[in-house]
């Protein structure tokens, strides 16, 4: 016999059929006026995080809100991430409810903003980010994928078929946005910490929430102690990586001192490492990589990394 109850499936099944942790995200947008408002959004999450062009977020909501009506039309928006404290959770809330107009909220809303940094530097025109976010994402929609080139706002009372599978309008009340990852904008404290190593103190206070439930709360919680748990070492032999070095490059090959720097790359990442290798080595006119190019190669990732 089971361990578990069977639940019904229902709209919304996420937050009314389970306990699902979700990321706290303020959307800012452009409206018709050139103005920016502002969305709470908990269903975003990364999408494309590596072989493409380009990296790319997912957010899906009602097709009729503010935010998905003015990425409609314009394509941008910023998403940013705001801290634990109970007052910046409550402003979240305060901006969440259905059918309220940016001329309605935006006077009331207590969150600071500040120009796009893409804007500042390319004088596009741009949402402007939370001052008071911890990180933001500024996002461009992809609207030629799926097809979606031609979906349009307007329709605030259900959009009608065809509908989309994955980017665009996706049903009469639902779209979802490939959104392109155009910059990361990040506070320095947080920034120095992933470019010189993450220690448990360094994790910012971001909340978890669970959604709408009971018919009249949203429910999260703040951060508590970190934990970390140590990674199993599998080291992999010099056979196995020399295996697939030899057949990185037809021209470029690398010593076995080399290799050794890299014995612990995970089997999945070992062919991007060695193609990174083999691009550098075709750059610099090098045809055998070394232990001492190899430093070479990872004290460029690093500078290239704080850059960023």
């Amino acid at each position: 016999m089971s361990s578990f109850e069977n639940l019904r499936i229902v709209d919304n099944f996420y937050q009314t059929s389970l306990y699902f942790p979700m990321p706290t995200v303020i959307i800012s947008t452009l409206c018709e006026d050139g103005s920016t408002t502002l969305g709470p959004y908990s269903l975003v999450q990364p999408y494309y995080v590596a072989g493409k062009d380009y990296y790319a977020m997912l957010l899906c909501c009602r097709n009729s809100s503010n935010t998905a009506q003015n990425i409609l039309r314009n394509g941008k928006c910023a998403l940013n991430f705001i801290d634990d404290n109970p007052k910046s959770f409550k402003e979240a809330v305060k901006l969440s409810w259905p059918g309220d107009k940016p001329s309605d909220k935006m006077p009331k809303c207590n969150f600071r903003l500040e120009k796009s940094m893409i804007e500042e530097e390319t004088g596009e025109r741009r949402p402007m980010v939370l001052t008071d976010a911890i990180q933001a994402i500024e996002c461009t929609w992809m609207r030629e994928l799926d097809g979606a080139a031609g979906d349009q706002p307007g329709e605030l009372s259900g959009y009608e078929p065809p509908y989309h599978d994955f980017n665009g309008i996706t049903s009469k009340f639902g779209a979802h946005f490939i959104l392109r990852v155009d910059k990361i904008l990040m506070k320095k404290r947080y920034s120095d910490a992933i470019i010189n190593g993450v220690k448990a103190k360094d994790f910012p206070p971001l909340p978890v929430d669970y959604g709408y439930r009971d018919s009249k709360n949203f429910w999260f919680h703040r951060k508590t102690r970190m934990r970390s748990e140590l990674l199993a070492i599998r080291k992999q032999s010099l056979e196995s990586v020399r295996y697939a070095a030899d057949r990185a490059d037809d021209k470029v090959k690398f010593t076995d001192d080399a290799l050794e720097t890299i014995l612990n790359v995970p089997r999945v990442f070992l062919p991007l490492v060695l193609r990174g290798c083999v691009d550098w080595a075709k750059e610099n006119n090098v045809e055998l990589i070394t232990a001492e190019h190899m430093k070479i190669i990872n004290d460029k990732r690093a500078k290239e990394k704080s850059k960023k």
